[in-house]
């Protein structure tokens, strides 16, 4: 949330007032009688401001949409906004505590999925694949299960339905979770190559009497 100040209208329509009122006592025929004029419209809107001074509220904040210059990344960060946007209104609609924070997590790892492309651009292949197969079936059960809980009807099929998607919720954590971390593995073989060099280069020099162990 910001605060924003919102001027009062007062000193504007006590302004317009004033003047009308002069006009209307004062003939405006001389330039002092216009100087009169701009002098008594500026003292009135001057004190009318400090008595109505306005007011501040409160309002959301709009995050400004993730861009990176690259048209093809930039266009799948606001297709991920987009689906996070939906996912999180349908968490918003989930009475159940449980799904809710299923809810929240897929959520929470989806944007963590999609920030991926902003430090390791390299990863856009998956991600606009995740993008296009895995993620819209995902906002699409969260959308029916918000669907059904809102239904007011009770029934076997609409229990049923809803405990198969919060069972599918589960799986589909776990796909989330193993997915994000499968975006790391090109980092993980840079840092395993680098530790590789730096355990030869320390062997090499007789600092290092095996893997990770250094003279005593």
């Amino acid at each position: 949330m910001i605060e924003i100040k919102k001027k009062s209208i007062i000193p504007i329509y006590g302004l317009m007032t004033v003047w009308v009122l002069y006009c209307v006592f004062v003939p405006l025929s001389g330039v002092w009688s216009f100087i009169g004029l701009v002098f008594a419209g500026a003292v009135s809107f001057f004190a009318l401001s400090l008595f109505f001074p306005g007011k501040s509220v409160s309002v959301e904040a709009t995050e400004e949409p993730l861009r990176t210059g690259d048209e093809k990344i930039d266009t799948l960060l606001a297709v991920g906004g987009k689906s996070i946007a939906e996912m999180q209104g349908f968490s918003n609609a989930i009475t159940n505590e449980s799904v809710r924070n299923k809810a929240n997590e897929l959520i929470s790892i989806t944007d963590k999925i999609f920030k991926k492309q902003l430090v390791e651009p390299g990863v856009y292949p998956q991600v606009k694949r995740f993008a296009d197969f895995f993620l819209p079936t995902t906002v699409k059960l969260l959308g029916s299960y918000v669907k059904f809980s809102q239904s007011g009807i009770e029934g076997d099929n609409i229990t049923s339905t809803m405990e198969r998607i919060n069972t599918a919720l589960d799986t589909t954590l776990v796909s989330y979770r193993k997915f994000f971390d499968s975006l790391f593995e090109n980092q993980a073989l840079d840092i395993e190559t680098d530790i590789s060099v730096l355990d030869t280069m320390l062997k090499k020099e007789g600092l290092l009497d095996s893997d990770f162990g250094t003279k005593s």
